[in-house]
């Protein structure tokens, strides 16, 4: 068997350095919150495949689900012969989704071609082009949802020209400067100097920010975005790829509101692993497009579709919405306490909703100056020390917790003092 080293030098050789810097950790098994390397090392997995496991890795429930797919049929495309786990799952996502009246829903692969379609939907449903978005969000990296992602490196770099209609305006948070008030401001710039709203079609935004760094969308922004796309007939489109099924402490993020978005886009932990996006909206909304115009060979795999309808078993039977408040307040005290040592690097904004936390490692303590070069040692430390973490923010200095809910008590304060000794100086 390879090793670790070997490997990496071959991935050197092979793949394109564009995929980015991933861990230099091969996976050769995972179960539940902890995955082994190919030299048998074992690994505290705090990073969820980027929000994907909120089910962990391989649980029972949804592998056998799988497994009796698997026995019956792999594919068929849902636009050549239908298939009942597709409509079932629909059905239970319509009914969940915090949607105002009748909702319909389409499957995807991805969360880049679930919000790229969200877009075609409110733009055939509209009749209008443009689409606002906010600095710091991340929505894709195919061409219209780089060009949405308000972030330049290392998501747009190389790439230009970008398709065109697409308008950013300043996210709030507090340490950034922006408030409320300025991003709405912002937005009114946009109408009285580059799109009217009259031809705009959508307004697009993350409950909470993934890549932006969790940061989460206050819900006075949420209630005045409302108003406005009321009252100039533009969409209010929630990308809850990341944030979706019980990660922020509900089942959706935009819950923590109690703003009713047009259409929700979703992926990552809908399906336990296996690739599955999908939009939910308005009903009247969703059959805007001309048939034949939405879909794709793989959209709606049924191996995702039965592996999703598990997802949503375990996330109620195994009350995950409530753990993921529980592991929320397990780690918030655990990081003030360590924020709080002089012999720790410097840490700020502890934050985020349920189990989706993140904080700032910066330069000085007191201080919101960020320190990426640090974040990068505290999460190779970690790493070393058997503990994935992953990285965000638009400066590259929070580290987020995305641990798998499913994970126990114990594993939790594990993988915690291993965060903990990772930030030790």
């Amino acid at each position: 068997m390879s090793t670790n080293s070997e490997l990496m030098a071959r991935r050197e050789a092979a793949v394109p350095r564009g995929v980015g810097n991933a861990h230099p950790v091969f996976t050769q098994r995972a179960e539940n919150a902890e995955l082994w390397d190919v030299e048998g090392k074992r690994y505290i997995d705090f990073a969820g495949g980027i929000a994907v496991l909120n089910t962990g890795h391989r649980h029972p429930k949804v592998m056998a689900a799988v497994t009796e797919q698997l026995s019956r049929f792999s594919h068929t495309c849902f636009q050549v012969s239908p298939y009942e786990s597709y409509v079932a799952l629909a059905e239970r996502l319509n009914a969940l989704a915090p949607i105002e009246g009748p909702a319909k829903t389409i499957f995807f692969t991805t969360g880049a071609e679930a919000l790229e379609n969200a877009v075609k939907i409110a733009r055939a449903a509209t009749g209008r082009s443009g689409v606002i978005t906010f600095a710091g969000g991340y929505h894709g990296r195919t061409m219209l949802t780089m060009a949405m992602t308000g972030k330049v490196l290392p998501y747009k770099k190389k790439f230009a020209p970008l398709p065109a209609e697409i308008y950013h305006v300043p996210f709030p948070h507090a340490p950034f400067g922006v408030a409320v008030q300025d991003s709405l401001r912002a937005i009114d710039m946009l109408f009285r100097a580059d799109i009217e709203p009259e031809r705009t079609a959508a307004i697009v935004l993350e409950p909470v920010q993934g890549e932006g760094g969790f940061i989460q969308a206050p819900t006075e922004l949420m209630e005045a975005l409302r108003a406005l796309c009321d009252k100039h007939g533009i969409l209010l489109i929630v990308d809850e790829v990341q944030t979706g099924f019980a990660r922020t402490g509900k089942m959706f993020g935009v819950e923590h509101s109690a703003v009713k978005p047009d259409i929700i886009t979703v992926a990552k932990s809908l399906a336990g692993g296996f690739p599955l996006s999908g939009v939910i909206g308005r009903a009247a909304i969703m059959d805007a497009a001309e048939p034949g115009g939405l879909g794709g060979t793989y959209s709606g795999s049924p191996i995702a579709c039965a592996a999703a309808l598990a997802v949503l078993d375990v996330i109620k039977e195994e009350k995950l919405i409530e753990r993921a408040n529980h592991i929320g307040a397990k780690m918030k005290p655990r990081l003030e306490a360590i924020s709080r040592r002089n012999n720790t690097v410097p840490i700020a904004e502890i934050r985020g909703p349920g189990a989706m936390i993140a904080f700032d490692v910066v330069a000085t303590r007191g201080t919101n100056e960020p320190d990426p070069e640090m974040t990068k040692k505290v999460i190779a430390k970690a790493r070393e020390n058997g503990l994935i973490l992953l990285s965000c923010g638009v400066y590259g200095n929070a580290i987020r917790l995305l641990v798998p809910l499913t994970a126990s008590d114990a594993l939790l304060d594990e993988g915690l003092d291993v965060l903990e000794q990772a930030l030790t100086v």
